[in-house]
């Protein structure tokens, strides 16, 4: 099966843009290094997986013809961000600094990463307009090619998080050592989490 430059390029442009999974991939790096970040990327990552499930089985669009189940899960994302705002900004949060990022913490950074994208109804909605459309009416076998179509934007999505977080690992020996740096930087991000959450909440069917 060929893959599309359309396909391709629209799914660049989507992962590329800034994003809750994208920002905590960054943050994760700039507080803890290079691991982290490649952590961080991988849960973000896995954190699409229920959507593009939901929307090649047909269930996404029951977030958007029902209004109940949209706001709910909308809401539930939105008082995620802003428990990660209000993480972020202490010490022992997203941006906490480390030396090395354990076992127990690696999970955490897992967990926190999948659901980070877990609740966003708006990503289920998106998925089931997106994939069919790169998908002929006459192919064979149609779910196989949405699966294959899914797996190539999740390792899409793992390879430009993971540029980001490396890139941000990278600039980590600049801000760490400064504690106004990184105190700015814990309101930066926490400003930015708010703001996705801001940005969720008005968002529609």
């Amino acid at each position: 099966m060929t893959i599309s430059a359309e396909f391709l390029i629209t799914s660049l442009i989507v992962v590329a843009s800034p994003g809750t999974g994208a920002l905590y991939t960054i943050a994760a790096g700039l507080s803890r290094g290079s691991r982290a970040s490649l952590i961080a990327a991988f849960g973000s990552t896995l954190g699409i997986v229920p959507h593009m499930a939901a929307a090649i089985v047909g269930l996404a669009a029951l977030l958007h013809t029902s209004a109940v189940a949209f706001q709910t899960f909308k809401y539930l994302g939105v008082a995620y961000l802003l428990y990660m705002a209000w993480k972020t900004l202490g010490e022992r949060g997203p941006l906490s600094v480390e030396a090395e990022v354990g076992a127990r913490s690696a999970l955490q950074m897992t967990v926190t990463g999948v659901l980070i994208n877990i609740l966003n109804p708006k990503l289920s909605i998106f998925f089931l307009a997106f994939l069919p459309q790169f998908v002929s009416a006459d192919d064979a076998h149609p779910l196989g090619r949405m699966v294959e179509l899914s797996a190539i934007f999740m390792l899409m999505t793992f390879v430009v998080f993971a540029i980001y977080g490396l890139f941000a690992s990278w600039l980590r020996d600049h801000v760490v050592t400064r504690p106004k740096v990184l105190t700015w930087m814990r309101r930066s991000f926490a400003a930015a989490f708010v703001a996705l959450g801001a940005k969720l909440a008005t968002a529609e069917r």
